[in-house]
């Protein structure tokens, strides 16, 4: 290899370490099974020349909905729909080769109570959510998992050595091929991701952040929101993001100007892709939503 081409390659490796992953991204996720017992992962709308997520809502490291009790790591299926099931997640990969299938971990609520997370030790915790969620990933064919714990009874720290020995541990044995976090701008939700992001954010390949969780946002307010947590999660790929409940009133709408802040993310090489909470929503609507955002990144 002449001077000049090794100059040339060392010089573009730099460029690309030093940058981080900013840079558009044709990928759109779609949360689903959280909300609707019928809503079918072959309900929603596909197309073929985007990357397409669907992340399955939710595993929980807790009993059933009666009486239900943290589980110290062991995760039971939680999602509401009846179809989201192996067979349909074989059937829709095999109908869309762009369509990856992740499964969300925590979320809100475990029936009427709050999901927290909650383990009794980091070693013991890791052990269990290792081997409870490797059987569940094997059995429904997923491809990769996601972060969405909001309640702690844990200090950062501790958050951040569980999750984060998980996913490479995951990933290490090929079991996982991605993971992302789904962090919101709360103080004590921010203060557990951010120490994750700080020491295993190299193991992380998505930012699902949740912009729906500010209050009603302007375009020029989105984009403000999109760079601060860039920078909160430097070299990350932030995805935007909207919700279509009805009993949702933050974040920016479709009719408000989200597509509108996110071609001007797309002009600064910003967009990492997009998500929607939740296909179960956006049923009556359509799909509206999600064709939309999935033509925009294609374009």
């Amino acid at each position: 290899m002449g001077f000049r081409k090794a100059f040339l390659i060392t010089s573009i490796l730099i460029l690309f370490f030093t940058t981080g992953n900013a840079a558009n991204s044709k990928l759109f996720r779609e949360y689903i099974g959280a909300m609707s017992s019928s809503i079918k992962l072959s309900d929603v709308p596909v197309i073929s020349n985007v990357e397409f997520h669907f992340i399955i809502a939710f595993a929980i490291d807790y009993t059933g909905l009666e009486n239900p009790s943290p589980t110290n790591g062991k995760f039971n299926a939680f999602w509401a729909s009846s179809h989201v099931t192996p067979e349909e997640i074989a059937s829709v990969k095999d109908k869309h080769s762009n369509v990856k299938v992740a499964v969300s971990l925590g979320g809100d609520s475990v029936g009427s109570k709050k999901a927290f997370f909650a383990p009794k030790s980091i070693d013991s915790w890791v052990q269990n959510a290792i081997s409870s969620l490797t059987s569940m990933i094997k059995q429904y064919n997923l491809d990769g998992i996601d972060i969405d714990y909001e309640h702690f009874k844990s200090d950062p720290r501790t958050f951040a050595e569980c999750v984060g020995r998980l996913i490479t541990t995951l990933k290490k044995s090929r079991t996982i091929s991605f993971a992302s976090i789904a962090p919101y701008d709360d103080g004590e939700v921010q203060s557990h991701y951010l120490a994750l992001w700080k020491k295993y954010g190299h193991a992380i390949d998505h930012v699902n952040f949740q912009f729906y969780a500010y209050e009603r946002s302007s375009a020029s307010q989105f984009v403000k929101h999109f760079d601060e947590q860039a920078s909160n999660y430097g070299g990350g790929q932030i995805l935007a993001s909207f919700s279509t409940d009805d009993e949702s009133e933050g974040g920016l709408d479709p009719d408000g100007g989200f597509f509108e802040a996110c071609k001007e993310l797309q002009g600064k090489e910003k967009l990492g892709g997009i998500f929607i909470w939740s296909a179960d929503n956006s049923k009556k609507h359509g799909f509206e939503g999600e064709k939309n955002s999935q033509h925009l990144l294609a374009a």
